[in-house]
């Protein structure tokens, strides 16, 4: 199958990508792990994407469609794959959109992490990460020492990250960009949605169903 996942940062997506993995036998091909690997090996786009990053501007349209297309060109992702953080604008859709038809594939399903923006930053804002470990716990459900990370003892620090401030900016950012992606997929008929607020146990149920609708097993 080839999927894409659709939501707002922690709505839950990467959370669900090792369910999906084993249920629909796919790749998954996050444009954050992509980016990395061309950085850490320094290949020609990775070292153009530095460039841009240095100088603490966005890394263009096109290195990411190259980076993406190049990824999505090798032989492990001919069983299908899995989109992680990619498309985020309707620009990216279409090219992914061409990308495919040209070799006569396509999308079999969108899924929409639907959640409302105050349960994400409160969900986001509660995540403390471990110095020691780097292990990541909420305080939300976290019992006992709010402070010291319950696996090693060692101090929970609040990431640049998720301040509210920063996530605030990034759900913004996210409705400007992403969030018109929604509409331009249900029109294509390949949208389905869940209920990302929930467990993850139910979402995946939830998506094992809208699995099997469109063919997984």
């Amino acid at each position: 199958m080839r999927l894409v996942l659709l939501g707002a940062p922690g709505s839950g997506k990467g959370t669900q990508a090792a369910f999906l993995k084993e249920r629909c036998g796919c790749v998954h091909v996050s444009t954050g792990d992509i980016f990395r690997k061309n950085l850490k090996e320094e290949t020609p786009l990775g070292l153009l994407a530095r460039e841009y990053m240095d100088k603490g501007a966005l890394v263009p349209d096109e290195v990411v469609l190259k980076m993406v297309s190049e990824r999505l060109l090798e032989p492990d992702v001919k069983s299908g794959f899995l989109l992680d953080g990619f498309p985020r604008t309707i620009a990216q859709a279409e090219f992914l959109d061409a990308f495919l038809g040209e070799r006569d594939l396509g999308l079999d399903v969108v899924i929409l992490f639907d959640i409302e923006d105050e349960v994400l930053v409160r969900r986001l804002s509660n995540r403390r990460t471990c110095r020691s470990c780097g292990g990541i716990f909420n305080l939300l459900t976290l019992e006992g020492d709010k402070h010291a990370c319950p696996a090693c003892r060692g101090e929970l620090h609040q990431r640049d990250d998720d301040e509210e401030s920063v996530i605030r900016n990034r759900l913004k950012v996210f409705h400007e960009q992403t969030r018109p992606l929604v509409d331009w997929y249900a029109g294509k008929g390949l949208l389905s949605s869940v209920d990302a607020s929930r467990t993850p146990e139910a979402i995946s149920e939830e998506i094992a169903a809208i699995l099997k609708e469109h063919g997984a097993s």
